[in-house]
Order: structure tokens, then sequence, then C-alpha cells
């Protein structure tokens, strides 16, 4: 995404926030439903192209979005409109077409405008809101691009906070991604998909596994590579590293991870070499119980390529949640989420088939996820390190059942400051699979051994915060080679973890470890206490060899100056009396 169309999606935000509409996550949906609304007239246009060369006639095809009677409902039909006559028909005519007449043709079009409000109430405003979008091309950008427009308006959200949910930081999702490793054919799903983070960054992964030529960026973006680029001299002040050959800016990152061994980086391509786009798109699974985020996950998903998506809205801890006995039934391949920490449900509300009798959403969401696990499937979740320790029954139990039922591969501690400055919550991230199944019944959890790894440093400042968020550290950042011995440790088919036996206690003077594992009759002994910070091997403390007598006369002596002192000080308050 260059420089132009940068200060243009800042220009449109800048608009909006001027004109009163100043909540991020609002400003963000009414660009969607606007961007949503080009790409159908784009598409429209496309579709009657296609219908031209194939001599099929354009208003007798029943896969026109906006048949003949339709066509003022169309983008470039009433864009042209100025004042309340705009502001009035796309408020009033526009938005509710989309969501009564295409339901039957076009279901999810109809979804993500329904119950939609037009926010934009200064029309001036919204004049010059549609004139920007107007002049972009949505069709002749790729999926890349297109994605790189809305992940750049996410950023106006920063990590920011709404009813609990956070914005995982894309250090932690592109680690938990490579940690579950999804391929084509995955069904993916996130019960708690907010803008859709971890779906769209599990696509990107699997289109960089599908590319001929993937490219990799750092996880500060291509202005931070370009900027770091031309400060070690390997690009000139004219250049924009998008526009450079892939050979090239590949030895452009090699450059940097030279200065930088730490950098982290996630790789992209263009997924050439996917057999079935739609097939990609069918397995791709998420749900809300936000309509805002829904939507703005939806769009998230469309300019990232994936237009027919399973993302909606619903609550997936409830029996009452507006769920199917399908969407409640159904087991997924893999499994990424951060859901919210905060709330409790009512009794009442609360599904009858988690394995979990607690209120709590931590632990209700947890359950949900061992519930919806496909034999054979992987789970990498979020979680408050409460869930990890707490002593009640529930936690307790839920903690049995996924160390005895399920495979527990890892279970990884978080800095503190992952979340700031919104959060300073101390967070974890459990990695887990279900196991197979039995050809005459489910087999128990066959792993013996959980692996812990400490992240002390995730690239980010654990303690400044500047312009909204934590300052870039990267030459301190454990990730890197966490998913490196990852890579072994699944390599050997998660037989060996790396590090060491917890109750080892190293020699004085070694390094604090980073790692290390311990068998689950561990676990067990300890009511399946999963914290990190439990099981991890001592270093020895160093035995000083100083002469004992020396050092108790020198603390006499220091006793002896001290008690002198009082004294002085004593006769000098009863001199003065």
């Amino acid at each position: 995404m260059d420089h132009t169309l940068r200060r243009k999606l800042d220009h449109i935000t800048n608009v909006l926030w001027a004109g009163g509409v100043t909540n991020p996550v609002t400003y963000i949906e009414q660009i969607s439903y606007l961007i949503y609304l080009k790409l159908l007239d784009e598409e429209e246009s496309s579709r009657e192209l296609q219908a031209r060369l194939t001599g099929d006639r354009v208003n007798g095809n029943s896969k026109r979005l906006f048949p003949k009677q339709a066509e003022k409902y169309r983008w470039s039909k009433w864009r042209f409109k100025s004042g309340t006559d705009l502001r009035d028909f796309l408020r009033d005519e526009v938005f509710s077409y989309m969501a009564n007449s295409l339901v039957k043709d076009e279901p999810q079009v109809a979804e993500y405008f329904r119950d939609a409000l037009l926010q934009i109430h200064d029309p001036h405003v919204l004049k010059q809101v549609i004139d920007e979008i107007d002049g972009l091309n949505l069709t002749k950008l790729g999926a890349d691009v297109k994605g790189d427009i809305f992940e750049y308006l996410l950023t106006h959200l920063g990590q920011a906070a709404l009813n609990g949910q956070f914005r995982t930081p894309r250090q932690i999702r592109a680690m938990m991604v490579e940690m579950v490793d999804p391929d084509f054919g995955d069904t993916i799903y996130d019960p708690a998909c907010g803008t859709g983070g971890f779906l769209i960054d599990a696509v990107s992964y699997i289109l960089a596994k599908y590319s001929t030529h993937p490219i990799e960026d750092p996880i500060y973006g291509t202005e931070w590579l370009e900027r770091k680029a031309r400060e070690i001299g390997k690009l000139k002040s004219n250049e924009d590293i998008d526009q450079i050959d892939p050979q090239r800016r590949s030895k452009v990152l090699d450059a940097l991870r030279a200065e930088l061994p730490t950098l982290q980086t996630y790789r992209k391509g263009a997924g050439e070499k996917i057999p079935d786009w739609k097939m990609l798109e069918q397995t791709i699974y998420g749900i809300d119980v936000s309509r805002q985020m829904m939507r703005i996950a939806m769009m998230n998903l469309v300019l990232h390529g994936i237009r027919h998506s399973h993302v909606k809205r619903g609550n997936t801890l409830s029996d009452m949640g507006g769920l199917t006995e399908d969407d409640l039934n159904r087991q997924y391949k893999v499994i990424l989420s951060n859901p919210p920490f905060a709330g409790q449900l009512p009794k009442e509300s609360i599904r009858k088939d988690l394995p979990t009798n607690s209120k709590k959403s931590e632990l209700l969401f947890l359950g949900v996820m061992m519930e919806a696990l496909a034999p054979g499937g992987t789970c990498a979740v979020v979680v408050p390190e409460g869930l990890l320790f707490g002593s009640t029954s529930a936690h307790i139990e839920l903690r049995r059942k996924l160390v005895e039922d399920f495979e527990l591969l890892a279970v990884i501690s978080l800095p503190a400051g992952v979340f700031k400055p919104y959060a300073g919550v101390k967070t974890g991230v459990l990695v887990f699979r279900r196991p197979p199944l039995d050809a005459r019944r489910k087999t128990k959890a066959s792993r013996t051994k959980v692996w812990f790894h400490e992240v002390h440093s995730d690239g980010y400042d654990p303690d400044k915060i500047q312009a909204g968020g934590r300052p870039e550290t990267p030459d301190r950042n454990d990730i890197p080679d966490l998913l490196r011995l990852w890579s072994e440790y699944r390599a050997g088919g998660f037989k060996s973890p790396p590090g060491i036996e917890t109750g080892t206690l190293l020699p004085a003077g070694s390094a604090e470890p980073k790692c290390w594992w311990a068998t689950n009759s561990a676990v067990a002994s300890n009511d399946y206490n999963l914290a990190a910070v439990r099981y991890k091997p001592l270093v020895a403390e160093l035995v000083s060899d100083e002469d004992p007598a020396d050092l108790t006369r020198d603390v006499l002596s220091i006793e002896q100056t001290i008690v002198n002192a009082l004294k002085k000080l004593l006769r000098d308050i009863e001199s003065s009396k």
C-alpha cells in the first residue's frame, strides 16, 4: 500500500472525526459500508461485462445484484447526489434495499446490512467521504492491497477494548498461527472473532504455503521495513519497498536480520497454487456477539479475497445465542482465539453441552473450544493467567480434562505488557490437540508431558507508551526463538519437549531457563496447575568463599558503628534540653 493511498485513508478518517464520528469502531464500520457498496457496484459491472461477452441478457440473469428496477441503488447511480438528498437516499433506501431485497439471492450481503445504520449525519461530510472512496478502483487492487487498506484502518483501534474485547497484537497472532500450522482444507474457527484478525492471519499463512514466491514482512509493517532499509543504505529515498523485486526485498530483510537477529517476521503470498478458492472460503468460520464486530470482520475478509466465509453474529456460549444446531455441533480442525475474559452469564443461558459448570466467560470459552475441536485438530487460545492456577473446583476440573482427555502441547507465558496501554492483565497461550478417533472408540490422550515456555519480550517495550502504543524493540523478542524450538519439537512428533524437566537444579551461575517440561503426573499432583512458573527449574545460589569469622567480625563492626552513632545522638538530644 503506497503513501498516496495511506494519505487518502488518513484524510477520510480525519474528515469523519471532524464531522463528529469519533469512535474508531463506528467510523471503521461506516467506511466498511461504503467500501462494500462500491465493491458491489464494481462486481455488478464485472458481471455485466461477462454477460456481454457470453451473450447472456444482463437483466434476465438471476445473478444480477441490481436488476433493472433496482439500478438506482447502485453506487455509480447515486454517488453524484449531494446534500440531504444523498444522505436520506443512502440511509432510507439503499441500506433498506441491501438488507431486505437480497435475502434470497445474496444472503451474505443482506446479513451484512441487516440492522445497519448510517451514522454520518452531516451530508457534506458524507459527500466528502464518498468522493474519496469513489477515487479507489477496488477491482484493480489485489486482495493483498485491499486487505492492507482495512488492516491500516484497524490500526485506529490499536488494542482498544470494547466490552472486554481486545484486538490481539500481530506478533502474538502470527506466533499462534504458526504454532497450529493451518493448511488448505482445514476448517478454521474463532468463536469470538472480533475484527477477524486470527481468521485473516490463518488465510494469509495458507496463501504463503501455496505461493511460488512468498515474501516476508516484519511484524512492524511495510513502512517500518522501508524506513529501516533506508537507514542501512539498502533502499534509496525515492524507492518504494513494495515496488522492488522479491529477490532484492529478501536481501534487504536478510541485511536487517544480520543486525537484528531477534526480528520477528511472517510470510505472505498470492496463493496462486490454491487448488480451489471456493473451498478455502467455505472453511472459514467466525462468530462474534457484536454486530459491529461481525460486520468489520466480514469486510476484513472480503477485502482479503474471502467473499463467502461463514462469519455470523451470535453468542457461542449460550443455548439462546442465535446459533443453529449445526453451529453448535460442528467441529473444526483449527481453532484460534483470544476470547473476552470479563463477564459472567446467567446459569440458565449457558449451553448445557459444555465441559464445565462455571459461569465465568474465560472457562466457558475454553470449554467451547474443547467441545468444538475435531479429532486430530489443534487449538491455540489466549487465556488469563488466573485460569491456569485458579483453585475453584470448576478451574481444576476443566484443567484436568484438558490434561487427561486432550494432548496439551504447550503453555506459553506471555509478558504482562502485551495488551498495554489498555490492560496489564497477565496472559498465557494454551496449545492443545484432540486425540484422533480410534476405529471403535475415542482414544485417551497419549501425551505424558507438558511443555512450558516463558516469553519475557515480545518485540515491544513492556513499560513505555508512545503515540497510544508500545514502541518497537526488534532487538528484544523471544518469539522467534520460541518458534524455532517449536519447529524442532513438531518435527520430532512432539515426543521430546525442548528444555529440561521441572525439578532440575541448575548449577550456580547458569542462565535462567526459558523453557522446560513437566510430566502429566507432576501436573496432576499440583491440582493441574498450569502456571509456567510453578514448574520452572531453579538455579543454585553461589556459595560465598569468604571466611565466616571475617563476615561475623564485619557485621559486629557495622553494629558497633550504629550503636556509637545512636549514643552520640542521644547525648546531643540531652544536652539541648
